[in-house]
């Protein structure tokens, strides 16, 4: 078949699939349903969301080294985690840059109790996290969310979306049971 042939052709199929790839494959962010439906405002939003469905089923389904996944309440297309290693070598970069152990524990703490003051994660961590504060707000990994209702009135912690992002979470109900740790811990 001549390349003007297949450019004629009518498309068989629904023009929308291609179209919600290639809008998830050019987002510079996980793309949220509601603003692929106002970008294609003229279909219906419950057919877009079935289509998008199908999508994810027919993507994850192929034996490729990419997969679609819901991250941060929005669509992203990335690499499986088991290539990353060959990817890196490829790219000749290094793993990110790395957490401290003290921004690591802070990171969980806010992580599992947000909101939170930095006198709580002190209180549970026992030592201080200023510090560790300040690389996390650095790294966009959490973000203030509001003040405490009490005397000194002290700033509390959440995580960011680029905590969701970074770490390949749709939401917070994906992080790993305190149970789990402890059933780790016991082996």
């Amino acid at each position: 078949m001549l390349l003007e042939e297949i450019l004629v052709k009518p498309m068989t199929r629904s023009p929308i699939k291609p179209i919600l790839e290639a809008l998830i494959f050019v987002a510079d962010q996980p793309i949220q349903l509601k603003e692929i439906c106002q970008v294609l405002s003229d279909e219906d939003p419950k057919e877009i969301e079935q289509i998008l469905s199908d999508l994810v089923i027919e993507f994850n389904s192929r034996d490729s080294g990419m997969e679609l996944r819901e991250i941060a309440g929005g669509w992203r297309i990335s690499t499986r985690p088991c290539y990353h290693e060959a990817i890196r070598r490829y790219l000749k970069t290094k793993p990110s840059a790395k957490l401290s152990l003290a921004s690591l524990e802070t990171l969980a703490v806010i992580a599992y109790k947000q909101p939170v003051t930095i006198p709580e994660i002190l209180e549970i961590r026992g030592v201080s996290s200023s510090s560790a504060i300040k690389t996390l707000l650095d790294r966009r990994l959490i973000i203030p969310k509001g003040r405490k209702d009490c005397v000194g009135r002290p700033i509390m912690y959440g995580t960011s979306k680029e905590f969701l992002i970074q770490f390949g979470l749709k939401d917070l109900s994906e992080l790993p049971n305190i149970e789990d740790f402890e059933e780790l811990l016991a082996n």
